[in-house]
């Protein structure tokens, strides 16, 4: 089947197969982007802006990268300094956004479906940077194209998503990216830091860390989002590592062969051993960064390409 997603959204609309088409385009990316000349021109003549309204380094800056490498013109408006900060409505803005005629709406908000709206009032594909608690699925599918790469697949491994569960986007994106591609998925985490309902979501919950990663083939830990909390969540930072956080006696409970995660940024000492984030047998912290650049070069050709189609098929109409 061929790619048939009009925005990227979240992980929930994407069919396996959709997702397995996109990771194998982003191989290609890798390997361009590991080459001397690092263009494209399938995005020629088009626009991208990104729009965060939230900070980001990581992530702004691998879709700016992977727009300029594709050969669109890549604007980056400054949220902070805009109209919004003045009062505008996200309909306002998404008004003036389309006046501007763009192709490609990379957009990162606070609150859990803005992006969603956005993309239900302008004529270009949106793609979603990460929205509130609801989802991040671009690094979801960075994710599972690194898990691929190291584990030489991408279905029947136990992978454990340890730590803030319940403030994470990326935690519900890999969750369901996992599930469609049948793996094991467990999360691990204080019941403090677990979301409600979380037996419901078809995966096993652990507050042991030990046994939650025991056999596990990939170990994904999270950030502690303390700038989502509005409680007291952990006793403390030293206690949170103490029973949650990675360290080698918790990872010898994993496989001898097991890959360690993190979408960044890293709270060392908090949620991961310094020594781990930088195991280079174990730790695949770095390749995640660069996969991100391919997959989101990756998404953005498919939703151009859908987009020429529907436009081309619209102007047909019209004639």
């Amino acid at each position: 089947m061929s790619f048939t997603q009009r925005h990227l959204l979240g992980i929930e609309p994407l069919h396996p197969l959709e997702i397995t088409q996109l990771l194998d385009l982003a191989e290609t990316y890798v390997e361009l982007n590991r080459s001397t000349a690092k263009h494209a021109a399938v995005l020629a003549g088009l626009t991208q802006i990104n729009m965060f309204f939230e900070a980001s380094t990581r992530t702004q800056a691998s879709f700016e990268l992977a727009g300029k490498r594709l050969g669109a013109d890549v604007m980056n408006m400054q949220v902070g300094h805009s109209s919004v900060k003045k009062g505008e409505t996200l309909i306002d803005t998404a008004l003036t956004l389309n006046a501007m005629h763009p192709d490609l709406l990379v957009v990162r908000h606070p609150s859990s479906g803005a992006v969603n709206l956005l993309s239900e009032k302008v004529n270009c594909a949106v793609l979603n940077a990460g929205d509130g608690r609801h989802e991040h699925p671009t690094q979801a599918l960075l994710d599972a194209l690194t898990i691929r790469r190291k584990k030489g697949r991408l279905h029947r491994l136990v992978v454990a998503i340890c730590g803030d569960i319940a403030h994470s986007r990326v935690a519900r994106s890999n969750l369901l990216l996992l599930g469609k591609m049948e793996n094991r998925v467990r999360l691990v985490g204080p019941p403090t830091l677990m979301p409600a309902g979380v037996a419901e979501f078809g995966c096993e919950v652990f507050d042991d860390m030990a046994a939650g990663l025991e056999g596990a083939d990939v170990v994904m830990m999270l950030r502690l989002q303390k700038e989502r909390m509005d409680g007291a969540f952990i006793p403390s930072e030293r206690e949170f590592f103490h029973r949650y956080g990675l360290d080698s006696e918790k990872l010898s409970r994993a496989r001898p062969d097991a890959i360690v995660m993190h979408p960044g940024p890293m709270n060392r000492g908090v949620e991961i051993d310094g020594l781990i984030a930088d195991d280079i047998n174990r730790s695949v912290i770095q390749e995640q960064v660069e996969m991100g650049v391919a997959v989101r070069m990756a998404a953005m050709d498919l939703l151009a390409q859908n987009l020429r189609r529907d436009r081309l098929k619209a102007a047909l109409r019209e004639a």
